[in-house]
């Protein structure tokens, strides 16, 4: 009897372990789906030129991210498997898995330090290119998008240094406080996306730390 309860005592913690790395990739597979999904982001993307970085960034942070998140949870399962198992060649799989993971979080961490301001420009291109040929009458379409925009971040409008921006405002932000305050939209997507950056700066972090 005291042999089963050791025996469970040194089970208890790794398999608290696998249940985080589960709870891990959970988290990065439900962040990734909002990345993807999320009102904000598939709105830009869809607006978005060709040209455009942010599309083809949109998409593989998305993939990525599914990825990674399966490689950690099949890693947790076959830590699960090889403690319960005490088999060899299920370690040695789990293993495996959580160097692939490692392997994918370092490039991922480096990535959102040094092109952090390559999706904050891309997104702000999008709002300036529809936002100017708002201002120039040269797409009725474009003035649609624009006021999704408006909805979607709460601002209304932006600091153009041409000026003749009241009447674009008029037709495009929707009524309520974003209109009545001026909130320009760049800074509005600046700071919103700087929120979601840091989440995903933490999410990267912890799984990191816990990988290693």
């Amino acid at each position: 009897a005291l042999c089963a309860l050791r025996r469970s005592c040194c089970l208890v913690n790794p398999f608290l372990k696998i249940l985080l790395f589960q709870l891990l990739g959970l988290s990065i597979a439900t962040l990734s789906t909002v990345t993807h999904y999320g009102l904000h982001f598939t709105l830009i993307s869809n607006i978005s030129l060709e040209s455009n970085s942010y599309r083809v960034i949109h998409h593989a942070a998305f993939y990525f991210g599914i990825c990674l998140s399966m490689t950690l949870i099949l890693a947790a399962l076959l830590s699960s498997a090889a403690t319960v198992r005490e088999s060899p060649c299920l370690t040695a799989g789990g293993f495996f898995c959580f160097a692939l993971a490692f392997w994918g979080l370092i490039p991922a961490a480096c990535w959102r330090y040094t092109h952090s301001t390559e999706v904050e420009d891309s997104m702000m291109d999008v709002y300036d290119l529809v936002y100017e040929e708002v201002r120039r009458n040269t797409s009725s379409f474009r003035r649609h998008e624009l006021t999704a925009i408006h909805e979607a971040f709460l601002c209304c409008g932006k600091h153009s240094p041409f000026g003749d921006t009241a009447n674009v405002e008029s037709k495009t932000c929707p009524p309520g406080p974003a209109r009545d305050a001026g909130q320009d939209c760049l800074q509005e997507i600046q700071d919103f996306l700087k929120k979601h950056m840091d989440f995903i700066s933490t999410i990267l972090g912890v799984t990191i730390g816990f990988t290693v």
